[in-house]
């Protein structure tokens, strides 16, 4: 509804406000803007992808690196092999994915305890996560894989699987328990004040109050750990089980031919790019809330 002063009212939390004639014009010159940047954006794509696509086509060596990585009768024939193994990938990814946010989540509580009792707790806690950010993971694979069962501490033979999803959940939470202590900490002091003031205890006041105020903060760093371990999941292979990776592997010595690995990288690709987008809605869509502001 437009007055006659040329103001626009709108109705913001059950009242009504006037948006100023300076306030539309500014929108409407946003709304033109991003409808120009979307053209040129769609336009310099496509111009930079036919020049990719004219260049590659053009090398000497295109036919043979086509013949090699992108055939398609290889590709159908390796894709159920490699989908099978993708599973496995998926059961593991499914399972470390819910130990890494527990043990992330115990690790930063420990090193957030305050007293000098707790010090020995907080110092196990530092250097565990020390130690695990500081190892390589292939290496973590192969002391987890073939030297805990070396010790013969559990009496029947456990799967390849079972020991790599023990390896990723040890150093990936020592990576999480990182981003939840920074969120725990980002947490302004008076809100444990204002809580313990209401009579909680220190327990109730880190789930009831802090622990949800750092899990808002941090959700776009903890989506973006995740993401790096839906690809770090395929390091399983070394350990000999048949994922995705390791059926590839099969596939490309059955054919002699290494279009299997693309099969591999596209299923880990379209498992990856959904998460990317939704941290990406998620971060805008953190942002904009900060950063709004009242009607001109």
């Amino acid at each position: 509804m437009t007055s006659s002063s040329g103001r626009e009212a709108v109705a913001v939390d059950g009242a009504r406000r006037e948006v100023s004639v300076i306030e539309l014009e500014r929108r409407a010159f946003r709304k033109r803007q991003g409808a120009r940047s979307v053209v040129i954006s769609l336009v310099s794509t496509l111009v930079l992808a036919a020049i990719v696509w004219v260049l590659v086509l053009n090398t000497p060596g295109w036919d043979r690196v086509q013949q090699q990585f992108f055939n398609g009768e290889v590709f159908l024939a390796s894709l159920p092999r490699v989908w099978d193994g993708f599973l496995l990938n998926l059961r593991v990814l499914a399972m470390a994915a819910v130990l890494v946010l527990i043990f992330g989540l115990l690790l930063a509580t420990l090193r957030t305890l305050r007293g000098p009792v707790w010090l020995p707790l907080r110092a196990i806690a530092a250097g565990y996560t020390d130690l695990f950010r500081g190892i390589p993971l292939i290496i973590v694979l192969y002391l987890v894989g073939f030297g805990i069962p070396g010790l013969q501490l559990i009496p029947v033979r456990m799967p390849y699987e079972f020991w790599g999803t023990i390896a990723l959940t040890l150093t990936y939470s020592a990576y999480v328990s990182e981003v939840f202590r920074a969120g725990i900490e980002a947490v302004h002091p008076s809100q444990r004040h204002a809580a313990r003031s209401l009579g909680l205890s220190h327990g109730q006041t880190m789930r009831l109050v802090v622990v949800p105020q750092a899990v808002r903060k941090v959700t776009p760093a903890l989506m973006n750990d995740f993401v790096a371990l839906q690809k770090d999941v395929g390091l399983i292979s070394v350990l000999g089980a048949i994922d995705a990776v390791r059926a590839a592997q099969i596939e490309t010595a059955a054919y002699f031919n290494f279009t299997p690995y693309v099969v591999a990288g596209l299923l880990f690709v379209l498992l990856a790019i959904p998460t990317i987008r939704l941290t990406d809605w998620y971060t805008a869509r953190v942002r904009s809330r900060e950063q709004i502001g009242g009607i001109v």
